[in-house]
């Protein structure tokens, strides 16, 4: 719409509220071949929102007849009122009034005093430092606000698709005549960054170089005490296994070739895979940041920047969810609170939550969390878990006032919590009945004669504000199920303001000075449509890096599980210095450890992953950087991208970063006139080639904002980057575009840009992919745990779980992602350590046949070997001492604590280190382990239960054929009888999973079992006696 005399555009300052206004309070939804519409939504939730960023918090309608437009407000949520008689008018209505009525009000009749709506937003905020705007570059046809706001306003009804803005980020960005933001790592000619006549201030090189440089992270090294011995260790059991092995092909068993044949393909196999297991972590390191000199760099007041403003970059947070029944929507909301309580500056942080069924349930419970965010934006739920108060006589009476407040807020919000689904299914059955009854009387006023038949109106799920939610219904309809429903974007909180936002002491805590603010929360589901391959969780997560990149385009990309809540607030800076040092422009991602709760005190099925996550991840730390593990993983966005990291072809392969180092040659390419480049398909040929602008929109699909954002998120990533958030109807409309169901079409998403496709475990790919390109990624292990998050404590969800990894892993062998296949850039340890983690699945058939071998050497009377002989114990003994202080060394004896632990316990039910104290019954819900105790039977229970029955029925054969032979063979009795009880002890956790809770266990059980297995041992030795064997043992005989 052109401007004319009735539709000027207001100041930029201005339009910029109101529309944030607009867009925080609407409800976008669109995608296959239907129209981006925003649904005005005055009411989100059913209970009060008071925050001003909120959607749907305070404000007044107009009060001109014929118009319910919200009245213009101010970042504090405050009625902008014009007028002395507090007459309430909308931006529209008032614009009209100084236009055609004379500048009078409608209200008193008087004239308006203050006709300028920029004086008037001053006046409101009056005492409150403003800090100048920098308008963007001027370009033909108006300005970009003035375009965006015409369009809003001719859009409120249904908002078309929008692809026509002609914003040159590239001006925006390198221009010499304008600034971008403060701390900019541009500098004109003249070495500063602005002036001050201009309002801009900027970060020149002569306050860099007048400090001296020091470093962001330090790598530690491991003690050569430590480590020289470690290496030796490996080196011997390397060659002790090569003897072994030797020895065992030399001294067949000829009278069980069959048995001596099946061990020595099994223990071929175990060594190569232990091979591939421990050559990957020969050069260990451990990382140190320095969160001091962050702060010193990148938020010190300085000369250019005497307010001290934050220069670190931007960073969005993805958390992902799927089914609010299976991952409780309470837990989402405790680490959505998490996210905006986070030690990072507010107006560069971002949070997106990926609802991938579409819930209302989870819709409005993440729309309570954002409200209670204003009482106390932390992690409740942990919090006041503790079993002790850490502040108990430290602390003053009123904070302990406090916090029975908060305490009392947040029993509130979970009961709201709890009870939205019943909420939800109330609200929904009674405007069900009322448009039933509509129709009803509809439908007898058309047919007032004929008989009048039942009228059926699909059971929809309906909102707060009384209209049909547009995504998943309680009762599937066509359009509305999980795998049928349109994309929605809802803006729960409006990006903040640059300058703080302190409280008031109005409320029930006193927050007089306190930053109010919270960071972008925006609410997203995905559009699925049969017939589009949705792919599970990498499908979504490449949705929100679409949908971010157009609403505020963080160069920097943190993914939570729903269940991983931050632990540590200063998580984000610590691994931003990795990301922000030198060098750290080749990191495409920082991956950080995870760390569990609720798991039972002796960690039964290995939840913590302690050799895992504590010495394996570290191991690769030192070559090119850990595996991407699925959560707790800080990504540069243009890695995801796809693009290769800068100065790649300075950088060889080697064999690794801690041995044979190689000396790097000094670049001679200017670090400004370095380009990326998009990793093709082929090969070396193909990195030489700059990104051809035809074939962008092939990759990355044809938006032109999520273009127009590659650039400016790679500009950003460098250090001292800073960019201005700009959040109107157009871009989330375009947002909406991305994350339809076709978007994907014939373009590069989840083949080589993005989460990769094609398997179940989508992070092992994704973080191949990226070291493939020549990136590298490193581990960061924080005093204070980054993260925390639930793992299964069920014996079948933890084989599920199991299954799925591997079944991942199978995948990915069989896969253009096998290690087999990967570029030269990536090390050659590097290398050995993806082929294992392809691999180490089919180890499971090896190890299966390896278990059933003592119970076959018990029933056949034969062993591995001929003889138990001196030189086979030597082998045996040197191999497992040599296992055993590896063990020692890496995890701090754990293993070999859990090895004595378990055989005490077997042997002599001696408890060493703690004993489970007894628990209640099943259902009461006060017992936190209650699910660890629950049996639920599934198939993959058939392998380790049919191996502990044959050993134990094979131990009772081979006693009873001992015993009554004439010749006892105790050797092979003892060798058959030793593995058998090893196989047992490693599966003893597997069998106490399968009793359940202690003592709940019948003991005729325990009767029934020993008296089976003394029955069939004597069956066995009746129908297959020893050779030459008497009636030993009395007259028995079986007839």
């Amino acid at each position: 719409i052109p401007p004319t005399p009735d539709n000027q555009p207001m100041d930029p300052s201005i339009s910029q509220k109101v529309e944030e206004q607009y867009v925080s309070s609407s409800l976008f939804t669109g995608g296959f071949n239907s129209l981006t519409r925003a649904h005005l939504m005055d009411k989100v939730i059913d209970s009060e929102t008071n925050h001003p960023q909120m959607a749907g918090a305070k404000g007044s309608s107009c009060a001109i007849p014929g118009c319910d437009v919200k009245v213009m407000s101010d970042e504090r949520g405050q009625d902008l009122l014009p007028c002395e008689c507090d007459f309430k008018i909308c931006r529209d209505c008032f614009v009209d009034a100084v236009k055609t009525g004379g500048g009078i009000c409608p209200g008193c009749k008087e004239p308006y005093r203050n006709t300028d709506l920029t004086d008037l937003a001053e006046n409101n905020n009056k005492g409150q430092q403003q800090r100048p705007m920098l308008p963007p570059p001027s370009s033909g046809g108006g300005s970009k606000m003035e375009r965006r706001l015409s369009l809003m306003k001719s859009t409120k009804s249904g908002l078309m698709r929008s692809q026509t803005g002609d914003f040159d980020h590239n001006r925006w960005l390198f221009e010499t005549s304008g600034t971008y933001g403060y701390g900019n790592a541009f500098w004109t000619k003249d070495g500063n960054l602005g002036s001050e006549k201009d309002g801009s201030h900027g970060m020149g090189p002569q306050d860099l170089m007048s400090r001296p440089w020091r470093p962001l992270t330090r790598k530690l090294q491991i003690p050569a005490a430590v480590i020289s011995p470690y290496r030796l260790l490996i080196f011997i059991r390397i060659v002790v296994l090569a003897l072994f092995l030797m020895w065992r092909i030399k001294h067949q068993n000829q009278d069980a070739i069959w048995l001596w044949g099946m061990s020595v393909v099994c223990e071929l196999w175990f060594a190569f895979s232990w091979l591939l297991d421990q050559l990957p972590k020969l050069c260990p390191i451990n990382r140190a940041t320095d969160l001091n000199v962050l702060k010193e760099k990148f938020e010190t007041p300085t000369t250019s920047n005497p307010t001290g403003k934050s220069d670190l970059p931007g960073l969005d947070m993805f958390v992902s969810t799927a089914d609010p029944e299976k991952e409780p929507p309470l837990v989402t909301s405790n680490t959505i609170l998490s996210i905006l309580a986070a030690d990072y500056p507010v107006e560069k942080l971002a949070c997106y939550v990926s609802d991938d069924g579409g819930a209302l349930l989870t819709f409005e419970a993440m729309a309570e969390a954002a409200s209670f965010a204003n009482i106390w934006p932390r992690n409740p739920d942990s919090y006041f878990s503790l079993k002790r108060d850490p502040y108990k006589n430290k602390v003053k009476a009123d904070f302990v006032k406090d916090r029975r407040r908060v305490k009392r807020e947040y029993d509130e919000f979970k009961v709201r919590i709890n009870g939205l689904p019943d909420s939800i299914r109330r609200r929904s059955d009674a405007y069900h009945a009322r448009e039933e009854i509509k129709a009803m009387k509809e439908q007898r006023q058309n047919r007032e004669d004929e008989i009048v038949e039942p009228v059926k109106i699909p059971k929809a799920t309906w909102m707060a504000d009384g209209t049909h939610w547009p995504g998943t219904w309680i009762n599937s309809a066509p359009d509305h199920s999980r795998s049928d429903h349109a994309g929605i974007i809802q803006v729960m909180l409006k990006p903040p303001s640059d300058e703080p936002l302190h409280g008031d002491s109005e409320g029930f805590l006193d927050l007089t000075d306190v930053d109010i603010r919270l960071p972008l929360l925006v609410y997203v589901s995905r559009e699925k449509r049969p017939g589009y391959d949705h792919n599970k969780k990498a499908g979504a997560m490449n949705a929100l890096v679409r949908a971010s990149a157009i609403m505020s385009n963080g160069p920097f990309i943190l993914n939570l599980d729903c269940d991983h809540y931050i632990y540590n607030s200063q998580a984000l800076r610590e691994g931003m210095c990795f990301m922000m040092d030198r060098g750290g422009d080749r990191l495409c991602y920082v991956q950080f450890p995870q760390r569990f709760e609720g798991i039972d005190p002796s960690d039964r099925y290995a939840n913590h992953n302690t050799v895992f996550f504590d010495v394996n991840m570290r191991a690769l730390d030192g070559l090119m950087g850990p595996v991407y593990v699925g959560t707790g993983c800080l990504f540069r966005r243009i890695a995801l991208y796809g693009f290769d990291p800068p100065r790649s072809k300075e950088h060889s392969p080697g064999f690794c970063s801690c041995c044979f180092r190689r000396k790097k040659k000094k670049s001679r390419v200017a670090e400004e006139n370095r380009s990326l480049r998009m990793s093709g398909g082929g090969g070396d040929s193909d990195d030489d080639e700059e990104m051809s602008l035809s074939l962008v929109p092939k990759k990355f699909g044809n938006s032109t904002f999520l273009i127009d954002s590659i650039p400016v998120a790679e500009f950003q990533g460098r250090p001292l980057a800073d960019h201005p958030a700009l959040l109107d109807a157009s871009t989330v409309a375009e947002a909406i575009a991305v994350i339809s169901c076709w978007y994907e079409d014939k373009t590069e998403w989840g083949s080589r840009i993005g989460w990769i496709y094609g398997s179940v475990t989508e992070d092992v790919v994704t973080g191949y992919r990226m070291h493939n390109r020549g990136w590298k990624s490193v581990y960061c292990v924080t005093k204070r745990d980054a993260f925390r998050g639930t793992a299964p404590i069920n014996l079948t969800d933890r084989l599920h779980q199991v299954l799925r990894w591997a079944t991942g892993s199978v995948e990915i062998f069989f896969s253009r992602n096998n290690a087999f296949l990967a570029s030269p850039r990536m090390k050659i340890l590097q290398r050995i350590a993806y082929l294992n983690v392809g691999i180490y699945p089919f180890t499971s058939i090896f190890l299966i046949v390896y278990c059933f071998l003592p119970a076959l050497s018990l029933f056949s009377g034969q062993f591995i070997v001929q003889t138990l002989n001196v030189t086979f114990l030597i082998y045996l003994l040197i191999i497992s001492i040599t296992l055993c202080l590896l063990a020692l060394l890496e995890i701090k004896c754990a293993h070999l604590a859990a090895v004595i632990q378990g055989l005490l316990k077997v042997v002599a039910g001696i408890e060493i280190s703690f004993t489970l104290t007894s628990k209640s019954g099943g259902d009461d819900v006060d017992d936190e382990f209650a699910d660890l105790y629950v049996v639920k039977w599934t198939s993959l229970m058939i392998p380790p239960i049919t191996i502990m029955m044959v050993n134990l029925i094979a131990i009772a054969v081979g006693f009873s054929r001992t015993i009554y032979s004439v010749i006892p063979q105790w050797s092979k009795l003892i060798g058959g009888v030793f593995f058998s009880f090893w196989v047992l002890a490693h599966l003893y956790p597997f069998a106490k999973g399968l009793m359940g809770r202690r003592g709940k266990t019948p003991t005729i059980v325990y009767v029934w079992s020993g008296l089976v297995a003394i029955t069939i041992s004597l069956l066995w030795v009746a129908v297959n006696p020893p050779a030459g064997s008497t009636q030993i043992g009395g007259s028995f005989t079986f007839p």
